[in-house]
């Protein structure tokens, strides 16, 4: 005969799988480089993981103010503990690589709409740039990077053109006059 103890034991314990996989989730996230396009907004990864970190904190709240408090193993609070560590790590971190960052959606859109989404950086000298390919609305992954010199944006400069064909497009930067943009020529391919 199965008891009560061993029901509750048995049983999947919704809020400790919800902080475990949105912690994780987060986890994963924040320690990419992929962005979230919605209409009129870029969301870097680091916000994307920032947001998968509530419903992870607010299962955690549930699981301390249950009473009787469950009974773990301390392997699954090590889980627990370090999935969230991860995550707030890698959001943290994301975050504080974007201090001088800007994104852009770039118009036109091109073919079935895929986007042409840029994220631009400069510090003292230096500069970069990353470019992401969008379809319509949702993930993407950076197709290609650029470096320039004396922390110039061509992008933000307006020295760019995007041209698009029948399955693809190409964004050509232009630095300044001794400031070159490496590589100038990058595809857009939402494939």
């Amino acid at each position: 005969m199965v008891s009560d103890t061993d029901r509750r034991r048995s049983a999947v314990d919704l809020p400790y799988l919800c902080a475990v996989l949105c912690a994780a989730l987060a986890a994963v996230v924040g320690w990419t480089d992929l962005v979230l396009v919605v209409p009129g907004w870029v969301l870097p990864h680091w916000v994307v993981a920032g947001f998968l970190l509530l419903p992870a904190a607010a299962a955690v709240r549930v699981l301390f103010r249950r009473r009787p408090a469950p009974d773990r193993a301390g392997w699954q609070w090590a889980v627990l503990a370090l999935s969230a560590l991860a995550a707030v790590a890698g959001t943290a971190f994301g975050g504080l690589g974007d201090l001088w960052a800007e994104y852009r959606v770039l118009e036109p859109a091109g073919p079935d709409g895929c986007r042409a989404v840029v994220r631009e950086t400069a510090f003292l000298m230096g500069g970069s740039g990353d470019l992401y390919a969008a379809k319509g609305m949702g993930l993407a992954f950076r197709s290609s990077s650029w470096m320039t010199d004396d922390g110039i944006r061509p992008v933000a400069a307006g020295q760019y053109e995007l041209r698009w064909g029948p399955d693809d497009g190409a964004l050509t930067l232009h630095g300044r006059e001794g400031d070159p943009v490496q590589p100038a020529l990058h595809e857009v391919d939402c494939r």
